[in-house]
């Protein structure tokens, strides 16, 4: 399954002046916060989680919160990710990928997920 993401950079960029950090943290772990080196960056890694969970078939929702997705970077600083183990289990995940790139104030997303079950689709 594939699924894309587009966030506003200035977005994000409202919600730290506002919230500072703290704000990041609803989609993000202190782990990867300290990735984060912009605001491009932070808005990429929110459009990553969402795509990913639109991979899935099923949104951020109960089924799967931000924190059930751990974004990372190789050692040739792509960003990759990994999923709770309930979600690897329930729809037998067998390969991941991911691309993130920002352009015009604007950070997009793609993931693709492969796995032995379909992902029966939550939100609209």
């Amino acid at each position: 399954m594939i699924g894309v993401d587009i966030v506003s950079i200035e977005r994000i960029s409202k919600l730290k002046e506002r919230f500072g950090d703290k704000a990041l943290l609803k989609f993000l772990s202190p782990q990867e916060l300290t990735l984060v080196k912009s605001d491009a960056t932070a808005a990429g890694f929110y459009a990553a989680k969402e795509a990913i969970s639109k991979a899935l078939g099923i949104g951020i929702s109960e089924t799967c919160g931000f924190m059930d997705i751990q974004l990372y970077k190789d050692a040739k600083n792509a960003p990759s990710f990994t999923l709770s183990r309930h979600l690897i289990e329930t729809y037998g995940i067998t390969d991941m990928a991911l691309s993130i790139t920002h352009d015009h104030g604007f950070a997009i997303a793609v993931a693709v997920i492969e796995g032995q079950k379909k992902a029966q689709k939550l939100w609209h």
